[in-house]
């Protein structure tokens, strides 16, 4: 702690080829009416020299752009960006968050990973979210204190600038300083997500008075500005990450978490919660070996525990992996990548938590032993039953299970994905979050950002009674994690980065769009845009609204599938190397507003890229 092979080569050759005729002339965008175009194009996919940025958010991935034009490298950009996004994506990210950092080092050929994930107190135990020995309702977990973990995203632009960056925090900050100053402009997601909170933050003075001035919500087109932000960031710039931990900032943090400052004449029950100064200081991030898994050809590396999203995607992956799904039809496809995501949340439920307090057995759940004892379950004809027994890693028996089934227990949703890639060759894959949309409703006074709500992660009480729960809360623990920043490289150099946001959806996200690319012969952006199923051990799939109206659900529904309609799953964004050099870039075309990718030269000579 610290305080391809050929026949996939081919196929993403002649796809990005596909992509690349049209990525030179982004669309144009006009700005509202009435309003200052402060805000740059938004393009769902780029493709040129110099580095690539792709991120939700046009303002936050020019952030990146910026300094990578100016001599920064991936890793710097990624911070840039993610500061930016802490403004423009107050619900998903920020400095009261956590996140996990994927780094591929283009000198050493080598991936390494950073675990930013919140901590809960040192006085926590199993019975944090119990009363009476009994749960206590979810939302007064969701929305107070005692949902509060110490934040890590501060520590881990620290840790990943300190081994890998090339210029100062403050000089980072700076983008997201001035867009939080003069402000961005809203946006009809920005505007929805903040209507869905509106009762929630009008609960919180400080937040009502940032979020909801004068009472009202955000008009689409207006200027929204962020001031109290704006001088912390400045702060931080000033005197480094340490002042979150140790100076001011922490015992603002704290007084806020142990007290929070609810509306008089609030109804609503705002627990507190017990974190300290001392949880402050001691906090850590962790350099963790990533995990890794062989799939056609490339080597798959991806976020080792406290996330699952490793070893759940690499694991699917080991089941897919004797099925040639180029040759699949759609519902063959689907029906094979519905069970295998099933399958490993079973697995994932019973084996993955914070390896600091549970034997978490990485390497195998990524064996193929493994995966050949339970994707020997997976039938053409049938469909597993959820929720599924778990297998045993560690005794493998073909198509066998170990122990009770139990079910899924519930992530939050909201979060925010960016991949960065820089002219060395070096890449980023980073998530950020504060887990629900809007964390924990709470904003600390003064400093304009929200506090997480990440210590809901963890299971209020064990799924099953008869099943050991991995993800019980404890003592300094983190919550398990379904972010799943991956990094796949051919013979040791990038073929494409992706990750996505959605809570316990991004594990299938990422799952689908890295099957969709690298099998189904999508090109990057189409397998982003691809319509999403997720099926996380239970008893329906999650279907998007063109899957759910499509032919393809009765199909599956006669073999036995059950579907549920969830209106969207994810807002991925990813990077691919193309073969003749360029960096494309891919996000979102459509979900969360659409994406922004963006690469610093858009055409040009490719000598000194």
């Amino acid at each position: 702690m610290r305080r391809l092979g050929a026949r996939n080569v081919s196929v993403l050759a002649v796809a990005a080829a596909v992509v690349s005729l049209g990525a030179a002339a982004p669309p144009t965008q006009s700005p509202p009416a009435g309003t200052a175009d402060r805000t740059p194009v938004k393009t769902p996919v780029a493709a040129g020299y110099g580095g690539a940025v792709a991120s939700v958010d046009a303002d936050a991935s020019a952030a990146g752009i910026e300094v990578l034009r100016r001599g920064g490298n991936a890793v710097d950009a990624a911070v840039a960006t993610a500061a930016a996004l802490g403004v423009t994506e107050p619900y998903s990210a920020g400095i009261g968050g956590g996140g996990f950092f994927v780094y591929y080092d283009a000198r050493s050929r080598t991936v390494h990973t950073i675990d930013g994930r919140e901590t809960a107190p040192r006085s926590a135990d199993a019975s944090l979210f119990l009363e009476n020995g009994k749960p206590i309702p979810f939302e007064e977990g969701v929305t107070s204190g005692l949902g509060v973990g110490t934040p890590g995203t501060p520590a881990t632009w620290d840790t990943a600038l300190d081994a890998w960056g090339s210029r100062p925090l403050r000089q980072l900050l700076r983008p997201a300083e001035r867009l939080a100053k003069d402000g961005f402009t809203v946006d009809a997601t920005f505007r929805s997500q903040t209507e869905a909170n509106q009762a929630r933050f009008a609960d919180f003075p400080d937040t009502a008075k940032l979020f909801l001035p004068g009472g009202q919500l955000p008009v689409v087109g207006s200027v929204f500005k962020n001031p109290d932000l704006a001088r912390t960031y400045k702060e931080l710039g000033r005197e480094g990450v340490g002042a979150l931990y140790r100076g001011e900032i922490a015992g603002d943090i704290v007084r806020t978490v142990r007290k929070p400052p609810v509306a008089p004449g609030a109804k609503r029950i705002v627990r507190p919660g017990d974190l300290t100064t001392g949880d402050l200081r001691s906090y850590g991030t962790v350099r963790r070996a990533p995990t890794k898994v062989a799939y056609r050809g490339l080597d798959v590396y991806g976020m080792a525990p406290v996330s699952s999203g490793g070893t759940s995607v690499g694991e699917a992956l080991n089941i897919l992996e004797p099925t040639d799904l180029s040759k699949a039809t759609q519902a063959q496809y689907l029906h094979r990548f519905i069970e295998a995501s099933r399958i490993a949340f079973a697995d994932r439920g019973r084996w993955v938590g914070d390896p600091a307090f549970e034997d978490v057995p990485v390497r195998e759940l990524l064996s193929q032993r493994f995966a050949r004892s339970r994707g020997c379950l997976i039938k053409d004809d049938a469909v597993l039953t959820s929720p599924l027994a778990p297998g045993d890693p560690k005794k493998p028996v073909a198509c066998g299970a170990s122990g009770t089934a139990a079910p899924t227990t519930y992530e939050g949703e909201n979060t925010t994905h960016l991949t960065a890639a820089d002219k060395w060759g070096n890449v980023v894959a980073y998530t950020l979050t504060i887990e629900s949309t809007g964390g924990s409703g709470i904003t600390v006074p003064g400093r304009g950002f929200l506090l997480n709500n990440e210590l809901t992660d963890f299971s209020f009480a064990p799924a099953s009674p008869a099943v050991h729960d991995p993800n019980l809360p404890g003592p300094g623990k983190r919550p398990r994690s379904s972010i799943s920043p991956t990094i796949v490289l051919d013979h040791g150099r990038p073929v494409l980065a992706v990750g996505s946001p959605g809570g316990a959806t991004i594990i299938t996200t990422v799952l689908q769009t890295l099957t969709g690319r690298l099998d189904r012969g999508l090109s990057l952006v189409d397998a982003i845009a691809a319509p999403r199923a997720s099926q996380r051990n239970q008893a329906t799939t999650e279907l998007e609204p063109t899957l759910w109206n499509s032919p393809l659900r009765a199909e599956l529904e006669a073999i036995g599938h059950a579907f549920r309609q969830n209106p969207e799953i994810g807002a991925a964004t990813g990077i691919e190397r193309l073969p003749d050099g360029r960096w494309l870039a891919a996000a979102e075309k459509v979900r969360r507003g659409g994406g922004s990718a963006m690469v610093v030269r858009p055409a040009g000579n490719p000598s000194g890229r």
